[in-house]
């Protein structure tokens, strides 16, 4: 299993920004780019983005 890289504030900005693109996007705001939205809001709900593991980032709060 992955581990667990996004805290809670950042998790709510990328729902929000990947939300946004997508509604944006069906809303016929923008085009083709509001489908990019799917990669914030995925890392979100699951809470791990794969660009920050070959870094060792982490946005949780260490216990």
């Amino acid at each position: 299993m992955l581990k667990i890289n996004v805290g809670s504030a950042d998790r709510v900005v990328r729902i929000l920004v990947g939300a946004l693109l997508l509604g944006a996007h069906f809303a016929g705001y923008i085009g083709a780019w509001g489908w990019l939205g799917v990669v914030p809001l995925m890392t979100g709900i699951f809470r791990i983005c794969p660009a920050y593991l070959p870094f060792g980032i982490s946005t949780c709060k260490t216990k």
